[in-house]
């Protein structure tokens, strides 16, 4: 594999993690700020809140997958 190659699979990779991670930042803070005025009212919707609030998470394990596959290193 040439170095230009080599180069652009690195750029994708930091783009794919990059992206992923700025789209969880955006989702989190939209379910945050929503989360802390449910629970201004209803405390016991916390544990429902907490979970909503974790699954944006995943975007990023997938953007770190879909990272490790690009550069082909496991």
């Amino acid at each position: 594999m040439d170095i230009e190659a080599t180069g652009l699979i690195a750029i994708s990779a930091g783009i794919a993690m990059g992206l992923a991670a700025l789209g969880t930042g955006w989702a989190q803070a939209s379910i945050g700020s929503s989360a802390m005025g449910t629970l201004a009212e209803r405390p016991e919707e916390f544990t429902k809140l907490l979970i909503f609030l974790a699954l944006p998470e995943t975007i990023v394990i997938l953007g770190f997958v879909i990272a490790i596959m690009l550069t082909g290193k496991v």
